[in-house]
């Protein structure tokens, strides 16, 4: 009997129609199209209350958007729930996502981020410039490894192929 793979929900959100900030829908349909036995894969315009139950049927979620600055090609660090969402609130942070899957749920779930860098986001245009396409190749990469490993939950414990520094479950870490 082979042991229970984990179910993980990758949620990409951002607006295709503004160049780089198509980075997380663009990673969720490259990593659709792997079609990946356990994982799910959602995308939209913006995190909302929905995802929190979507959320709460998994094991791992990942957060994928575009990053405006930072490391290069992406980032990949915990999410630490949060309790507290107002009821005015149109668009959710991965954190309040996560703190509700937990709270209103019941869930346990473990959420990760994973922020793409991006350049260009001020036009309207649907397309990706070509260094977010590259970090994009890599972070399709990285999605694809670590799901070959059987453990996004144990991943932070893990150092890249590369040979690159190790991800820590507090910091922020480029993969190069």
């Amino acid at each position: 009997m082979s042991p229970r793979r984990e179910t993980v929900l990758l949620l990409g959100f951002g607006n295709p129609g503004r160049l780089d900030d198509g980075l997380g829908p663009a990673l969720a349909a490259q990593v659709e199209l792997l079609g990946l036995p356990g994982m799910t894969v959602q995308s939209d315009y913006q995190l909302c209350l929905e995802d929190a139950e979507a959320a709460a049927r998994h094991d791992v979620v990942i957060f994928a958007d575009a990053a405006t600055s930072g490391v290069e090609p992406f980032s990949f660090r915990r999410v630490v729930p949060v309790a507290s969402v107002g009821f005015s609130t149109h668009s959710l942070q991965p954190e309040q996502v996560l703190g509700l899957a937990h709270r209103l749920f019941g869930a346990r779930t473990d959420g990760y981020t994973l922020g793409i860098r991006g350049y260009a986001f001020n036009e309207y245009e649907e397309s990706l410039t070509e260094q977010g396409k590259a970090n994009l190749a890599a972070a399709v990469a990285f999605i694809r490894e670590a799901h070959e490993q059987g453990s996004f939950i144990e991943l932070p414990a893990m150092g890249p192929a590369s040979g690159q520094a190790t991800t820590s479950v507090d910091t922020v870490t480029s993969r190069t």
